[in-house]
């Protein structure tokens, strides 16, 4: 089965943050297949990032998985209560990461409902929200910090270019998309590093930034 290889992620952040963007998320979950298509990252690089955990190499119990070789989980858990996902990036020594912060469904929709909301009904608003920031992927994917280190190259979690590279119909187009990009969100005790245009997402021309 086709994925995302150790070569993609040793790559420079900022760029890898970009090019994720429209590939498939895919999470192996009790026999399972739930997917969404990545629509919005953020680049982390702790070598000259405040806003990056491991920034001036700082490493902690927290922080070592962001030094592993590229390809790997770094989920880490914020206000006690939310969990991120973000993938290792660059040379292994090399702190860097890009975090996911949003994804549309493609598959096992019905199960990452459940996940996030448990038996409720999917409303409109539910669904326009569904997976549209870090802790609502996480959640919806049933990730935590048991994922921590896990291998993106390996059969539980990891990206591909398409549906087609899972067995699924490829997507629908459902019109034309450009990058853009803008500061990171929720960082702004990083001084200087809040000010870097290093988030980026989809936009569709016709209908703004891709919602769920």
């Amino acid at each position: 089965m086709a994925r995302l290889s150790r070569e993609f992620y040793n790559q420079d952040t900022v760029a890898a943050a970009q090019a994720l963007l429209g590939k498939v998320l895919v999470r192996r979950l009790d026999g399972v297949t739930l997917a969404g298509r990545i629509t919005e990252t953020e680049a982390y690089v702790g070598r000259c990032d405040k806003a990056c955990h491991a920034y001036n190499y700082r490493r902690t119990p927290r922080t070592e998985t962001l030094f592993m070789a590229p390809g790997h989980a770094y989920v880490y858990l914020i206000y006690g209560m939310y969990h991120c996902l973000n993938f290792v990036t660059e040379p292994e020594g090399e702190p860097a990461a890009v975090l996911i912060r949003g994804v549309e469904p493609v598959a096992g929709e019905a199960v990452m409902s459940r996940l996030r909301f448990g038996e409720k009904t999917l409303t409109a608003y539910r669904r326009k929200h569904f997976l549209d920031g870090p802790g609502k992927v996480c959640q919806g994917l049933g990730l935590s910090r048991g994922e921590n280190g896990l291998d993106l190259t390996g059969d539980t979690l990891f990206v591909c270019e398409g549906p087609e590279d899972i067995g699924l119909p490829p997507l629908e187009p459902s019109g034309p998309e450009t990058v853009k990009s803008g500061p990171r969100i929720g960082v702004d005790y990083a001084e200087e590093a809040r000010e870097f245009p290093w988030r980026f997402w989809l936009e569709r021309e016709d209908a703004g930034r891709v919602s769920l």
